[in-house]
């Protein structure tokens, strides 16, 4: 494991602040870095940034696609700038929440006069970068193609389309590709947009020594561009539904409890066969857009669990195997060292033969200060027992914040938890005392969420596990980026050897 010693920041996109509703890829997202650098840090993670959608519960775990952009996220502001869009409509959001079905009906208006404004009034250059972009990113017909069709069916998931089209027959998708060809081409264009902003982004993250951290699900969503388009690497059946779906059952003495997720199971013996072609593909895109990436649920690429499609019961199902050294071989022989790129989020269900993967790849290992039982004197997610191959998070975002966590333990828990910390713990200070302890571990990476650095409780916490109402949606406000929020994170980033990482 060859991470160096560092620490960051966990915000998603979408809970930036910014006037169009939702955290945008320009001057929203450079103020974030720019806090970031003042707080001396040099990590800034956030979910996966693919398209979301209402109907899925805006969740971007279960985005339309797992290489393309979110649309909401392109700022407009840049494309006034550019000459495509002739000014935005005044309106005021939530400056808390995300309040998506409004955001959405906004910015996409918007979007759609760029595109118009694009094809008249853009330069030989700007022109010339479009006709590149598409020529030059194989996924992106499919994915336009598949948005626009799913428009067309009037957001009908794909395998409620016309036989022709579900299945993909040559002549039936000819014939769609005429109708909907406009909005193909505007599919095109916001992903165009949103390629360009995120590259700007990052370039300016890395001109000021943060490093982007990314996420890859390793799932996705049934109703996507991905399985309509590579059926053959998911188990499904001829009309395109899964024949068993992902989730885990119960894990006795962990935090877990068992969650039928939904998402079609892939077909590993075909992705073997094709040297896993379709994942290579999804880390490459991803590899482009980010420094470091979380590999989310690492147990399932080891074994994952299989439950039949039509079981409700997530306890009901079976582990099978993955041919996971292939697969990481495969990896390895296009990317290189993974150990520099990538870590597991390895918590719950982990067996030896886990931990073996994990550690034969040299891949980190994930903490959680919220799942620590603060009576077991051994517990593996106390600060004391983090080691160098460790990033260790305050929170994250499936979990309470820390302050909430801390607001939540037992009697009991909390006097252990007391203990632990010296007896000076405070609901008011407690995010501090959490910081402070991942801060100064031996872990090499230590990550807090934005909610953490404020001191915010379970009213800011950013999704419940199992739930599909009010999640995804908090937003930090600008004012509580604050100096003194900086310079106290910094000082604890500088007295923890971890500032300049």
């Amino acid at each position: 494991m060859t991470l160096d010693r560092q620490s960051g920041i966990f915000c998603h996109v979408a809970s930036l602040p910014g006037p169009q509703g939702v955290g945008s890829l320009g001057e929203p997202a450079r103020r974030f870095v720019d806090f970031l650098a003042r707080a001396d840090q040099s990590l800034w993670q956030f979910c996966p940034v693919g398209p979301t959608t209402v109907d899925y519960g805006n969740s971007p775990y279960s985005a339309l696609s797992a290489v393309a952009g979110n649309p909401l996220f392109v700022d407009l502001a840049d494309l006034c700038d550019r000459g495509w869009l002739d000014g935005v409509e005044s309106v005021t959001f939530d400056e808390g929440v995300v309040e998506y079905e409004r955001v959405t009906t906004h910015v996409e208006a918007h979007l759609r006069r760029a595109h118009e404004g694009f094809e008249a009034r853009a330069t030989p250059a700007a022109r010339k970068a479009f006709t590149t972009f598409r020529e030059s990113n194989g996924w992106l017909d499919g994915y336009a193609l598949f948005r626009a069709l799913k428009t067309d069916h009037d957001g009908a998931a794909w395998t409620e389309w016309p036989r022709g089209e579900r299945d993909r027959e040559p002549d039936a998708l000819a014939a769609a590709r005429g109708r909907v060809a406009d909005d193909v081409a505007f599919r095109e264009f916001c992903q165009f947009c949103f390629d360009r902003q995120w590259a700007a982004l990052r370039a300016y993250a890395a001109e000021r020594g943060v490093s982007l951290v990314g996420d890859i699900p390793i799932y996705v969503a049934g109703d996507s561009a991905d399985v309509w388009a590579n059926r053959d690497v998911f188990q499904l059946d001829d009309e395109g539904h899964p024949t068993a779906v992902a989730g885990v059952p119960d894990a006795p003495g962990e935090v877990f409890s068992a969650q039928r997720w939904g998402m079609p199971l892939f077909d590993w013996a075909e992705l073997e066969r094709t040297d896993f072609a379709w994942w290579v593909g999804r880390l490459d895109r991803l590899f482009e857009q980010c420094d470091l990436v979380r590999i989310d649920h690492f147990r399932g690429l080891e074994q994952y669990w299989a439950i039949p499609a039509d079981e409700p019961d997530p306890n009901v199902g079976e582990w099978r195997d993955v041919p996971s050294e292939a697969f990481f071989d495969a990896l390895v022989r296009t990317f290189g060292d993974l150990s520099e790129r990538a870590f597991a989020e390895d918590i719950g269900h982990i067996t030896d033969a886990v931990d073996e993967l994990r550690a034969r790849y040299g891949l980190a290992s994930l903490k959680l200060l919220p799942f620590v039982d603060w009576c077991e004197d051994g517990h593996p997610h106390k600060p004391h027992r983090y080691t160098a191959d460790t990033v260790a998070y305050t929170s994250t975002h499936d979990s309470e914040t820390a302050r909430g966590a801390y607001e939540s333990l037992s009697t009991d828990q909390r006097v252990c938890f007391d203990d632990y910390f010296g007896g000076d713990v405070t609901r008011e200070t407690v995010h501090e005392t959490c910081i402070e302890a991942v801060w100064e571990s031996d872990a090499s990476l230590a990550l807090a969420q934005v909610q953490d650095v404020l001191g915010l409780g379970n009213d800011a916490r950013f999704n419940v596990p199992g739930t599909t109402a009010d999640n995804w949606a908090w937003r930090v406000r600008e004012e509580q980026l604050t100096d003194a929020a900086a310079d106290w994170l910094a000082g604890v980033t500088r007295d923890a050897d971890r500032a300049g990482g």
